[in-house]
């Protein structure tokens, strides 16, 4: 069994759940999610909690209960707190706007860098130098975060990129002499 996959998840007030047998919807004030659920794994409801058991003793599902409940613990609280990623635009020029759907980023290319903003997701620029990209699905959140930052990699020498917020670059250690 897995630890992970014991602890039941709190339904906070003004969260409705409903369970299929292959998928969890959850509605909250920030909005709706659907997370479907691995073969082999039940979420039940249990008195204002939901407790995520396998079908059966096996070994195999150890790994997927953990998973189960993890993704529909993400599912409420995305859609009561939301989540965010913090990046950092570090260079001299560099600097990013939006506009509407589009993210125009200034990166010390030969041309401005445009990124769609992909439905769901929110993308908010603070001082030119500074994006919050925040969201009801973790994963998104996380994936366009990521998608962005690959647009100019921070770099190790010259400390310069799109990099999260609190990221530290090593230094990777020279030659020596001897």
């Amino acid at each position: 069994m897995s630890r992970v996959g014991k602890n039941p998840i709190p339904i906070p007030s003004g969260v409705t759940v409903q369970i299929s047998p292959d998928a969890v919807e959850v509605k909250g004030p920030k909005g709706t999610l659907r997370q479907p659920l691995p073969p082999g794994i039940l979420i039940e409801m249990a008195d204002g909690r939901l407790e995520a058991r396998p079908e059966r003793e096996d070994r195999a599902l150890g790994k997927f209960h953990g998973l189960a409940r993890s993704l529909v613990a993400n599912a409420v609280t995305g859609v009561t707190e939301g989540f965010k990623k913090e990046l950092d635009i570090v260079g001299i020029g560099y600097r990013a706007e939006v506009a509407g759907q589009k993210l125009t980023l200034a990166l010390g290319y030969s041309h401005p860098v445009i990124f769609e903003i992909p439905k769901g997701v929110g993308v908010k620029v603070d001082k030119q130098t500074h994006l919050i990209v925040s969201g009801v699905d973790r994963q998104s959140v996380g994936q366009v975060a990521a998608n962005i930052r690959n647009l100019r990699k921070p770099d190790p020498y010259k400390q310069k990129g799109i990099r999260y917020t609190g990221e530290v670059l090593k230094r990777k250690v020279g030659k020596t002499g001897a």
